[in-house]
């Protein structure tokens, strides 16, 4: 099968459409025919070597997260899914390649496709809805009326997680540049703030929960404006504790993202705040609590461009480049 491979970490010149062997499923897995995926800065990072003491594949191995495709076949323990069900999800770390004309996955990992969405608006949809889901649903616990800023509103998990939060019930404020000010107010948004002439911590204040998605600065310049006992959260690192904790990673790795992260946790506790770090995980089961969402258009896809799967190296740079609104997708077939 045709596959986009990682030759080595951080050449972009060892990135390349080849061959690979044909995946095998255990019992529990499904192989699927991918018609669609879509990039994330996680791709981009991975291939860089970035999360390799997290996430240390061995290249040469396939890139990419997110798929929509159709079930080829399937595992002697799997019961959720037949050949011929059309179904969307983001494979389990340790087991990614969604950049390929076919995949074997974890049938817990799978939800069926929304009816309503195309395979490459279904695709755009899993690592950034299981993200916000996350987020929002499971660790912030958002709930009607609270304040929820979201940096970045206009990239792909900021589109997906305004949103969220507005189907919540939060009063929702984003940033976002002049050329995105009416994206983000379309997806609910009800303060938009132009990063680009305005500061956020001086138009915002009293809010229950920031999820950053940008740098360092930006991270240390959202505690200012969170209520007491307000959470930031960041999907952009740095690590915390307690996620090396989760991870199961090595008593040296959990000291290295603890003294990474000692100083916003630091200056989170001095306004009685809490910091936590959140790097999302595989969840078909999620995935079917965000389906009627996307049914019923409460969530509507954004997407950017579609780029055929022999320009997929244009489209990563595209991606790296930060100027897409949304998601970029990959059609396959």
């Amino acid at each position: 099968m045709k596959a986009f491979i990682i030759g080595q970490y951080k050449k972009v010149t060892a990135r390349r459409i080849g061959e690979r062997p044909m995946p095998e499923i255990e019992d529990d897995a499904v192989l699927v025919k991918i018609h669609a995926a879509s990039i994330n800065p996680l791709d981009s990072k991975l291939a860089a070597g970035e999360f390799k003491p997290i996430l240390p594949y061995r290249t040469p191995f396939i890139l990419g997260h997110d798929l929509a495709g159709v079930v080829e076949q399937v595992g002697s323990a799997v019961k959720r899914f037949k050949p011929g069900d059309a179904v969307f999800g983001r494979p389990r770390d340790g087991s990614i390649g969604t950049f390929a004309e076919f995949i074997a996955v974890n049938e817990a990992d799978l939800a069926p496709k929304p009816t309503k969405l195309t395979m490459e608006e279904a695709a755009s949809i899993p690592l950034v809805g299981l993200t916000a889901w996350q987020v929002l649903v499971e660790r912030t616990q958002v709930k009607a009326h609270q304040k929820v800023l979201i940096h970045a509103g206009s990239g792909g998990f900021g589109t997906i997680a305004i949103q969220l939060a507005k189907h919540l019930g939060a009063h929702v404020a984003t940033t976002a540049g002049p050329s995105n000010q009416a994206l983000v107010m379309s997806l609910g948004a009800d303060v938009a703030v132009d990063y680009k002439s305005e500061n956020f911590e001086t138009k915002l204040d009293g809010y229950d929960v920031v999820i950053n998605t940008l740098d360092k600065k930006t991270l240390e310049r959202s505690v200012g404006i969170l209520k007491p006992a307000g959470q930031l959260i960041s999907i952009s690192g740095p690590p915390d504790p307690s996620f090396a904790k989760d991870k199961g990673l090595n008593p040296v790795l959990r000291l290295v993202m603890g003294a990474l992260s000692s100083g916003i946790r630091r200056k989170a506790r001095r306004h009685n705040a809490h910091y936590a770090f959140h790097f999302m995980h595989a969840s078909g089961e999620q995935l079917e609590k965000l389906a009627p969402l996307l049914e019923d258009n409460t969530i509507r896809p954004v997407i950017d461009r579609v780029f055929p799967f022999t320009e997929i190296a244009d489209a990563l740079a595209y991606v790296e480049s930060g100027h897409a609104k949304g998601k970029v997708v990959i059609s396959i077939v």
